[in-house]
């Protein structure tokens, strides 16, 4: 998920020299990988796992980013990474990320997407929600999440159950937004 203003300030410029990883290349809409279901990490996956969650930080970090799903990077784990902090970084790496419950009441947020560049549209999505996850070190831990980063989770979320933000809106302002992402891409490749 990309926000606008906001934790992306400190972000701009953090790249693999802050953070030690490589950057990895954000796959654009229509890849067919954004629309694939990941599949649960398991113990085999240790070592992937220790490679590719600094490298999806240094990625996001680099876009810049509030959120990023490992098939957002071409790998179908159910890896997310995010950072809402609006000061100091604050990253969150989550690993089988599972909504448990959540909230009747809803909230609106104008959401963006790093695999959807320059592309906004208010979503309402439940305004609180409680995720159960692993962390990198495979302990497992809960979180309730409100606000920015409620919205950024269930976004996130969505990408590992192959489903974009535009999924939400209806079908006229999907397509425009799916069309004018299509012209701009076309245009950045004849650029090229």
């Amino acid at each position: 998920m990309v926000g606008r203003g906001g934790p992306a300030d400190y972000m701009r410029g953090m790249s693999e020299t802050q953070t030690g990883a490589p950057v990895l290349p954000i796959l654009i809409h229509p890849a067919p990988v954004l629309r694939r279901t990941a599949r649960p990490v398991t113990a085999a996956d240790a070592e992937e796992i220790r490679r590719l969650v600094p490298a999806m930080f240094a990625t996001m970090y680099k876009a810049p980013g509030i959120g990023l799903a490992a098939n957002q990077v071409g790998s179908l784990l159910r890896v997310i990474v995010v950072d809402v902090a609006k000061d100091e970084p604050a990253p969150l790496a989550l690993i089988n990320p599972e909504i448990v419950a959540r909230s009747d009441e809803t909230a609106t947020q104008e959401e963006g997407c790093l695999s959807l560049p320059d592309q906004y549209a208010e979503v309402t999505r439940p305004a609180r929600v409680r995720l159960r996850y692993q962390d990198p070190e495979g302990a497992r831990k809960e979180i309730e999440a409100e606000g920015l980063l409620s919205a950024c989770l269930q976004h996130e979320i969505d990408h590992l159950n192959g489903i974009l933000f535009v999924d939400h809106l209806s079908a006229l302002k999907r397509n425009i937004l799916l069309r004018k992402l299509a012209k701009a891409q076309k245009e950045l490749k004849a650029r090229a």
